[in-house]
């Protein structure tokens, strides 16, 4: 599908003609590096623990965390991995260290954790104004994430947002995953919104690229993620430094 590049006016009237906003959430609504980086570090302690030898380092380079910074490398099963695809992962690097498949698989779930929110979220601006505007303005919002639905919406009510999101659409719930277009078109349908009137909010070109092939009317790319300004420009109708502008 042929868009227009024409960027929208930066004039506050960024979301006209929009009713849904679609958001990713690691990355777009909460900080990626301080939710994930400290879950893997803390399931790194806990393997060591269930294995009884020094497999952390090896698990943290198979699903790409540096631990020393915390940071996450974009494009590794942390980014781009959902917690099934994750545990596989994780499962072959402990099966390194057991003496066999059995072994190795009951060490990993002895081990796995999901995500704390309580502790973890760190939100990238003020969440409650920033979909309490929306909804004052007659939108609707919605979130589609590679995260499981539970710890999504356990994020979302300590968050206090949950009420707001009209729906979620979680890796877990069966849907192809981004870039395409799937989730989008649920959510479309789900909400009754047509596509060309919504817009996708995302940190990385997968989010955009999902947007983009189910005819999102508006892409916007936030730099508060993973994804650089080179990544997201090629494909966004605007980059914007985070969720912030658009509270503006």
């Amino acid at each position: 599908m042929t868009r227009d590049r024409t960027p929208p006016p930066d004039d506050g009237t960024l979301l006209d003609g929009i009713d849904l906003v679609v958001f990713d959430k690691d990355g777009t609504l909460i900080d990626f590096h301080a939710m994930w980086g400290s879950w893997a570090r803390e399931l790194g302690s806990r393997l060591e623990q269930s294995v009884g030898r020094p497999v952390a380092p090896d698990v943290f380079a198979a699903i790409g965390l540096d631990p020393s910074s915390g940071r996450v490398a974009v494009g590794g099963p942390l980014t781009v991995g959902t917690m099934a695809s994750m545990h596989d992962t994780v499962e072959a690097v402990i099966r390194r260290w057991c003496p066999n498949t059995a072994a190795a698989r009951r060490a990993t779930d002895a081990a796995w954790l999901e995500p704390d929110p309580v502790r973890d979220a760190v939100p990238l601006a003020n969440l409650g104004a920033l979909f309490g505007s929306l909804a004052g303005s007659g939108r609707r919002t919605a979130v589609v994430t590679h995260d499981d639905r539970a710890p999504t919406d356990a994020t979302l009510r300590v968050l206090g947002v949950r009420d707001e999101v009209g729906a979620i659409v979680a890796a877990d719930d069966g849907f192809a995953l981004k870039p395409a277009p799937d989730a989008v078109l649920a959510v479309s349908a789900a909400l009754r919104v047509p596509p060309a009137r919504i817009a996708v909010v995302g940190d990385t070109a997968a989010d955009l690229e999902m947007g983009r092939a189910a005819g999102a009317g508006l892409l916007i790319g936030v730099l508060s993620g993973l994804g650089s300004r080179s990544d997201l420009e090629p494909i966004a109708d605007r980059v914007i430094p985070s969720i912030r502008a658009l509270l503006q």
